[in-house]
């Protein structure tokens, strides 16, 4: 099914996802009466081409993402270091589970593409359902982050991509780059809503 997602605040940059690809990107108006039949999807903010997280390895092998019944003892922000190492080892499902709820922690973050060279089965597969593997910027900016400062957007959308896109709940780009990457309310990958917020 065609299905067409507008930001209130761009309306210029709607996409029209048919399945898996952006069938088209433009003016809702447009796609709108292009498409009549196409389902609508509307989202506060912007809509973007999503972001790239350059920390693949550092917030997916090297992070313990605890599961929400471990919060009472270990919180629910991630754990690093050789605490989080001793949980990794505990068993190879931990690992799975933790690169798992890695990975869900970057969706509502924006995130659509990691970079960084993972190495571990566990993250590789986590990272496989979900997200695009990209090359690591030559420079990281600072320590692991969900919301990384700069934040690094992925190049623009065009018909025949792959529909894969975030929307966050900001009037422009600026406030975005201030705001960061938890104002995020959809990310859509491989034309599926893989994360809304609110």
């Amino acid at each position: 099914m065609q299905t067409i997602h507008v930001a209130e605040a761009s309306p210029e940059t709607a996409v029209l996802a048919d399945g898996a690809q952006l069938a088209a990107v433009g003016p809702y108006a447009t796609l709108a009466a292009d498409h009549p039949r196409a389902r609508v999807r509307r989202w506060p903010g912007i809509l973007t081409p999503g972001l790239l997280n350059p920390y693949g390895p550092e917030l997916l092998e090297q992070a313990y993402h605890p599961d929400p019944r471990e919060a009472d003892r270990l919180g629910t922000e991630p754990v690093f270091g050789e605490r989080a190492q001793a949980l990794l080892a505990a068993n190879a499902s931990a690992r799975g589970a933790s690169a798992r709820r890695g990975v869900q922690r970057m969706l509502a973050h924006g995130t659509v593409a990691v970079a960084g060279e993972l190495r571990s089965r566990a993250a590789l597969d986590a990272v496989r359902a979900g997200l695009a593997l990209a090359g690591r910027p030559a420079g990281l900016p600072g320590p692991a982050s969900f919301s990384p400062v700069p934040l690094v957007l992925l190049p623009g959308l065009a018909p025949g991509k792959p529909a894969r896109f975030a929307v966050f709940d900001v009037p422009d780009r600026a406030a975005l780059v201030r705001d960061g990457a938890s104002t995020c309310v959809a990310t859509v990958v491989g034309g599926r809503l893989v994360y809304r917020g609110r």
